[in-house]
């Protein structure tokens, strides 16, 4: 049973008017890796056989008092699924992202929405369960707003969401919108207090001169009930759009950083931040670049990077100075004349950055690329993965549609050997780091079945093409994978495709 909440959706451009300046300098490409080839690495992807665990559709609006329903919402799966002409824009999911043990994984749309999904527990007689997600806890993250004094909306739209390791029985979770970030406390309640002096049954206060007896309250069993609640809202900092947060490894602050600044911020402090990088210029005419993603080390507390419009990464010490505008290391790929055109600016600009979880390498992904970049060379990336090379021919037609401007998410696996992204027609990559072979699967619904096995798809050209392959001028541009994540232990990820939530496993979990 779905209940639905009324949402308002601000139609907005899905880019901000600075990511539409000029870009910088493109660096060579490397060749194409090949055709796609089955996966195979260390970390037991097998030989590319992923299995769908469970296609979830994001709950339009399921409320908190759901819970209290006849109907367990909570078991929301492939049999509520409804078409895709159903979804609306505020249903597009816009962030995906796994707890730090992977028993939950949070998503977040365009309408506001966060919804958690908790991993179904193995039993003797289902073991084949193991792997599946089910909606544990939703709730209305953000709200439309409009700022009266530069007469601007903003929208709703979730932006990003990071987890907090969880430290008691509570979780706690971040989520920003384009300009304000909210810590959230999401806990379980299976008892209630009864037998209040100074309350009746339905919570009315009662006249204290009938109040002849004195009761000990006690705690009496009820159905189980997840409750989100907003412990923190980190709010009027940014003058542009907040594009990436991160928690930092001390677990007491976390940054938070828009198109031209980037913020520290205190989890106990809401009313003020430190600004640690500012780009902003004196004269806004001479903006050359804007900042587009920003992560924290996982190990060292002091130490983050950000990437740039330009295609450049810049690594801060914040030990070296308390503003960060002047960077220890700066990562950049050397020209080459010969690859330019007009679109390269454009196609340079780094849409993510990821620290690997050693923290020895940083992983980025422009438009066609993805770069892994040794923390200890900075010239060049000692790694570069393309993720379609067939649309280098398309790029005219993508800027006319604006598709160009897509920013595509990159992830690492657990032991950072094998990295994933996404793709137009639902296609996502992995690419393994060790056998250098790579694997294009594709989150579609017509192979939706629970337990099917994904296989490896190829992307036509030119030419005669063959009868497993797909032409390039076939590909849907509206259809796309932005968003993905991956289990922090084990060969699980999350796909999201529109309004749904594709979970895949390994086939030898």
């Amino acid at each position: 049973m779905l209940l639905s909440l009324p949402a308002l959706h601000l139609q907005t451009s899905e880019y901000h008017p600075l990511f539409q300046l000029p870009h910088g300098r493109l660096g060579p490409w490397c060749s194409p890796t090949g055709s796609p080839a089955p996966l195979s690495c260390d970390t037991g992807c097998g030989e590319g056989s992923w299995i769908l665990v469970c296609r979830l559709l994001v709950p339009t609006q399921v409320s908190l008092l759901s819970m209290e329903e006849d109907i367990d919402t909570r078991k929301i799966n492939n049999s509520f699924l409804r078409d895709h002409s159903y979804a609306t824009e505020a249903d597009i999911i816009s962030a995906v992202e796994f707890n730090h043990t992977g028993e939950l994984l949070a998503t977040g749309d365009k309408g506001g929405r966060v919804v958690i999904f908790q991993r179904e527990q193995e039993s003797k007689n289902q073991v084949h369960r193991r792997g599946e997600y089910n909606v544990y806890s939703t709730f209305q993250s953000h709200e439309p707003e409009f700022d009266y004094l530069k007469s601007l909306e903003i929208e709703e739209k979730i932006n990003k969401i990071r987890w907090l390791p969880q430290q008691n029985a509570a979780y706690f979770l971040l989520s920003t919108n384009d300009k304000t970030v909210k810590l959230w406390k999401v806990s379980e309640r299976d008892k209630r207090p009864e037998g209040y002096n100074l309350k009746d049954e339905e919570g009315r206060l009662r006249d204290p001169a009938t109040i002849t007896t004195l009761r000990v309250p006690v705690l009496r069993p009820m159905d189980l009930m997840v409750e989100a609640t907003p412990r923190r809202v980190f709010a009027n900092a940014h003058t542009y759009h907040i594009n990436s947060i991160s928690v930092n490894s001390d677990y007491e602050t976390y940054m938070s950083a828009d198109d031209l600044r980037i913020n520290l911020w205190n989890f106990e402090i809401t009313n003020q931040s430190f600004n640690i990088v500012d780009i902003k210029p004196a004269n806004m005419e001479e903006l050359t670049e804007v900042i587009t993603a920003a992560e924290f080390h996982p190990h060292h507390c002091n130490t983050f990077v950000y990437s740039s419009s330009k295609g450049t990464i810049r690594l801060c010490d914040m030990r070296a100075s308390a503003l960060c505008d002047r960077h220890t290391k700066f990562f950049e790929e050397p020209e080459d004349p010969s690859n330019r055109s007009f679109f390269s600016e454009i196609i340079s600009s780094i849409s993510d950055v990821k620290f690997s979880h050693s923290g020895r390498y940083i992983m980025t992904r422009d438009y066609l690329t993805v770069k892994v970049w040794d923390l200890n060379m900075e010239n060049r990336p000692i790694e570069t993965y393309q993720v379609h090379d067939y649309l280098r021919s398309k790029l005219c037609s993508l800027y006319e549609n604006d598709c160009i401007f897509d920013k595509f998410e990159c992830v690492w696996n657990g032991s950072d050997s094998v990295i994933m992204t996404g793709s137009y027609n639902n296609f996502f990559r992995m690419f393994d780091r060790n056998t250098k072979r790579d694997v294009t699967l594709e989150a579609s619904r017509e192979n939706s079945k629970p337990r099917a096995i994904l296989k490896p798809r190829k992307v036509c050209v030119g030419g005669k093409r063959r009868k497993d392959e797909i032409s390039v001028d076939s590909l849907d541009f509206s259809k796309k994978i932005l968003h993905t994540a991956w289990h922090p232990s084990e060969n699980i990820i999350a796909v999201a495709a529109t309004n749904n939530l594709y979970i895949f496993q390994d086939k030898v979990n």
